[in-house]
């Protein structure tokens, strides 16, 4: 079965856009929807995501922690030297991880303990959490499927992170949203995700956003 994006980007690479002083500082960590695949640099997750927010009135800038075809296994192995390459405490994890996981068959079991170490330590480090959920696709069946999408409530409930169930949701099936590849969104796909996880993004901020 064909991962999402299996032709990462330099791995370490975070990129992050111009800073100003009194900006909020977030960071998504993922895989290539996170990265942007396929898309200009202008059109991906973070910038749109940013964009979106300062157009609201939010200083904040989104720093791409994304990495195409990562693994939960992959995501924890660097979360400690992506956080280092900062510079900066984050305001705001965004994790999204897991879809490659699945594309592959994987055990949820793995999934959920990579995500589990992830979560841990930004609550450890009292970095707020969104969880950006993703669900199986039903051709691995229900059983997995169960197992699967009851990782990333369980893991939110549990750290004390918000939830925004699906990353997808509203474009996935959507053919006139999604790349040729059939899983990647396109620019207009991006900007529906961006759109529906804003109030979220601004929710977890909680007194960050009041008091900036």
């Amino acid at each position: 079965m064909a991962t999402l994006c299996c032709v990462g980007f330099l791995l370490g690479l975070v990129a992050v856009a111009p800073a100003h002083a009194a900006d909020r500082l977030i960071w998504a960590l993922g895989d290539s929807l996170t990265a942007g695949y396929g898309l200009p640099p202008a059109d991906g997750f973070t910038r749109q995501l940013e964009r979106a927010l300062r157009a609201q009135g939010v200083a904040a800038r989104v720093a791409n922690g994304g990495v195409s075809g990562d693994t939960t296994a992959q995501g924890r192995a660097r979360l400690l030297w992506g956080l280092r390459g900062l510079g900066a405490k984050p305001d705001l994890a965004i994790v999204e991880l897991g879809a490659n996981d699945m594309l592959r068959g994987l055990p949820p079991a793995q999934a959920r303990a990579n995500l589990e170490v992830i979560l841990a330590e930004l609550k450890r480090r009292q970095i707020p959490i969104l969880v950006a959920g993703m669900r199986a696709s039903p051709n691995l069946g229900v059983p997995y499927a169960r197992q699967f999408d009851a990782i990333y409530p369980a893991l939110a409930a549990k750290y004390g992170a918000r939830l925004y169930p699906f990353f997808l949701d509203g474009v996935a099936g959507q053919r006139a949203l999604i790349q040729a590849d059939g899983l990647h969104p396109n620019a207009q796909g991006v900007r529906i995700i961006v759109q529906r996880m804003l109030p979220h993004v601004r929710r977890a901020f909680g007194t960050l956003m009041r008091d900036g």
